[in-house]
């Protein structure tokens, strides 16, 4: 895995088949036309409905990775065909630096290829090993099984499960914390070392 960074951004993160880089303006098509499906993204908490909304989103992400309370989105690019298949958002949570969540979208056509694992993993990786950070997050409705079969493929583990305990789309949803600490990690890593390029 090779990782090029600054101190405040994060410029690329690559992977055998992916490059992980800050989403940008140039990636609104892709986002809507696969954020924009409603069936795919049932279990989501935000669908555009209209291309300005992806816009907007792109325009609402933190400026600097590694802002507490700020959530930043990754670019997941297909490295062969150079193109955008999906997002992961990274939210970090707390002042101490320490806590992350994370959210991961994949277009369609581009699921059952294990790059949703392959992209969590790197970014996963450099968390833990790179930014030394704690504990791992991911906030999952109960009924998305694929991200939950997934979320044990990669070792996180169910925490918590809130019943009735947010509002979307006029109903009362359910929602389970899945978590992963750095220790844990350390014994199921899947990249041997990391390469900083500064």
């Amino acid at each position: 895995m090779t990782i090029r960074m600054g101190y405040a951004k994060i410029d690329r993160l690559e992977t055998q088949r992916l490059l992980l880089r800050p989403i940008n303006n140039t990636d609104v098509k892709a986002l809507y036309a696969y954020r924009s499906d409603k069936i795919l993204n049932q279990y989501q908490g935000w669908i555009p409905e209209k291309i300005s909304d992806a816009t907007e989103f792109i325009g609402r992400q933190a400026p600097n990775w590694n802002l507490p309370d700020t959530w930043f989105q990754l670019a997941i690019i297909e490295q062969s065909s150079e193109k955008m298949i999906g997002d992961i958002g990274v939210h970090f949570i707390d002042q101490e630096d320490k806590q992350v969540e994370l959210g991961c979208t994949l277009a369609k056509e581009n699921q059952g290829k294990g790059f949703a694992t392959e992209a969590l993993n790197a970014v996963i990786d450099f968390l833990f090993v790179e930014m030394n950070k704690h504990r791992i997050i991911a906030s999952v409705d109960p009924r998305n099984s694929g991200s939950i079969a997934m979320l044990d493929r990669i070792g996180f583990r169910k925490e918590a499960h809130f019943k009735g305990s947010y509002f979307q789309n006029g109903e009362w949803l359910d929602d389970a914390i899945y978590a992963l600490l750095k220790n844990e990690w350390k014994n199921n890593s899947p990249s041997a070392a990391s390469t900083i390029l500064l």
